[in-house]
């Protein structure tokens, strides 16, 4: 038998682990909480990991099959499911491109990227899909540029996409107008978006989105990209609003034309006859993205993805009726080369319209005028409205005209220190993705900066999960019609409501695109 003190003894313990059970499984409910997120999607299981405000992100989700081997320049596949639970803690590599080298590059790159706003997430929340920019032959959704974690604090889930760039998302050649299903040739990066966003509408509720509140967005060839999207007849249904940073809807290259380029670039390689194509896929991809670098390629009116040139819907208002939020940067790039006569390009440009262009650029005297001290110089006035700015508000009075809602704005908030530089291409990305220590070293920013960026985000996501940016204590924007032509202008000092944003230069501009016809 066990002694009095033994029995004493053996009680306090007993008494002490009955203590400690409730701390131990509330211990245990905790990590279980902190352990990483998985989630079932239609292909297979995910891992991915929680992120610092308690959301979570999963990486290098593939949503279509690697377009390698006989898939090259082939419309995308859906992915192929997977057994057991797949990582997705890390990002995938780029698409193939000769630009970031110091970051690893693929054909096999069809993955995209997601953030959540919390996790787990207990109702649904809009989606916004980013479409990085890059000239859509560089760039990536993997960019530090472009995470998505301060964003989706705003209540809204993030996606990046990859999609194929250069040589393999936008060549054409008649053989492969030959053996497409659908006689079409050379929007792969544009049919890999609409598979990316087939994904998002049959998996993202999985990840607390809602599919039926999505928001594309992208800058540049992004931007440019997006708005051909309004115009294809493939992505009906796939979201309901539109935001454009930098790059207004272009008109494309005609099929016939994009096929030339890619006879010629074929022949420069020594392939022609029957079997060119054939010899064109059996290259290396590491060889073809050396001997591409200056195929010259494009967005294509393929008869497919785009039926028409995206400017000839818009004009026509046979667009998705989508929200659009668009607009563009106060002195987005300097020409390049040798900057020439600034009256000699005006003239060139605008023909018999070359008198009413230079009086709206005050370059029709002798003297040539100061600098604007927002826009810049005469010439870089000239190069951002040609290339944005006019492009811009003329797809806003098409996009309007149609009954649809449009918000325009300009970024002009400047570098400290670099002022007379306005604001320039791509600058207003970190504001809105809150990735100002990216471009830290670069840039300097401060404070004032900080503070800044989280309104600029706040307007996007306003815009997202409604329609309409403003709401709180934001400065009240405007809605966007051909009259008044209201906009808001970021400026250094803050958000500020105007009109009129470049009026006499945008309106000879839009005249001379009607008189050629474009």
């Amino acid at each position: 038998m066990k002694s009095i003190k033994e029995l004493r003894t053996l009680s306090c313990v007993l008494c002490l682990g009955q203590a400690l059970l409730p701390l131990l499984f509330a211990q245990s409910q905790a990590k279980a909480a902190g352990s990483d997120p998985i989630v079932t999607i239609s292909t297979g299981q995910l891992r991915g990991s929680l992120t610092s405000n308690g959301g979570a992100v999963f990486k290098n989700i593939p949503f279509a099959q690697p377009p390698v081997g006989q898939l090259r320049w082939r419309e995308p596949l859906p992915a192929k499911a997977w057994t057991g639970v797949r990582d997705a803690t890390a990002f995938g590599p780029m698409c193939n491109q000769n630009d970031n080298k110091s970051m690893p590059h693929s054909e096999d790159c069809l993955q995209l990227n997601v953030w959540t706003t919390k996790w787990p997430q207990t109702s649904p929340v809009p989606v916004m899909v980013w479409i990085h920019g890059g000239g859509n032959t560089a760039g990536s959704g993997v960019e530090a540029l472009f995470n998505g974690e301060v964003l989706a604090r705003h209540g809204v889930v993030v996606v990046n996409v990859n999609y194929r760039l250069g040589i393999f998302g936008f060549f054409a050649h008649p053989g492969l107008t030959k053996e497409s299903p659908h006689h079409a040739a050379g929007n792969y990066g544009l049919a890999d978006q609409i598979v990316a966003l087939h994904w998002v509408r049959d998996n993202i509720a999985k990840f607390g989105g809602d599919p039926k509140n999505v928001t594309i967005f992208g800058e540049s060839a992004g931007a440019g990209d997006v708005n051909a999207l309004i115009a294809s007849p493939l992505t009906k249904g796939l979201f309901v609003r539109v935001i454009a940073q930098s790059g207004p809807a272009g008109a494309g290259l005609a099929l016939a034309d994009a096929e030339r380029r890619g006879v010629d670039f074929a022949a420069s390689l020594g392939f022609t006859g029957d079997d060119a194509l054939a010899k064109l896929r059996g290259l290396p991809e590491t060889e073809l993205i050396v001997k591409s670098a200056r195929a010259g390629l494009g967005i294509t009116v393929d008869g497919w993805v785009l039926q028409e040139p995206a400017t000839k819907i818009y004009a026509q208002g046979r667009e998705q009726k989508v929200a659009l939020l668009i607009g563009n940067n106060s002195q987005e790039m300097q020409p390049r080369g040798a900057p020439g006569d600034i009256r000699q390009m005006i003239s060139q440009r605008y023909g018999p319209l070359a008198d009413r262009a230079l009086a709206a650029y005050g370059v029709n005297g002798a003297n040539d005028p100061q600098p604007d001290p927002e826009n810049g110089s005469v010439m870089l006035q000239f190069t951002t409205d040609n290339s944005f700015r006019c492009g811009t508000v003329q797809e806003l009075i098409w996009h309007t005209a149609a009954k649809n809602t449009g918000y325009e704005y300009q970024f002009s908030r400047t570098v400290h220190g670099q002022e007379a530089l306005g604001a320039p291409h791509a600058s207003e990305i970190p504001f809105i993705f809150g990735t100002l220590p990216v471009w830290q070293n670069m840039r300097k920013y401060n404070d004032s900066d900080q503070q800044y960026a989280p309104q600029m985000q706040e307007y996007w996501t306003n815009f997202a999960k409604t329609g309409d940016p403003n709401g709180g204590k934001l400065v009240k924007w405007p809605k966007f019609d051909a009259a008044a032509r209201a906009y808001i202008d970021f400026t250094d000092s803050g958000p500020v409501a105007k009109e009129g944003l470049r009026r006499q230069a945008c309106d000879v501009f839009m005249e001379n695109q009607k008189r050629q016809g474009l």
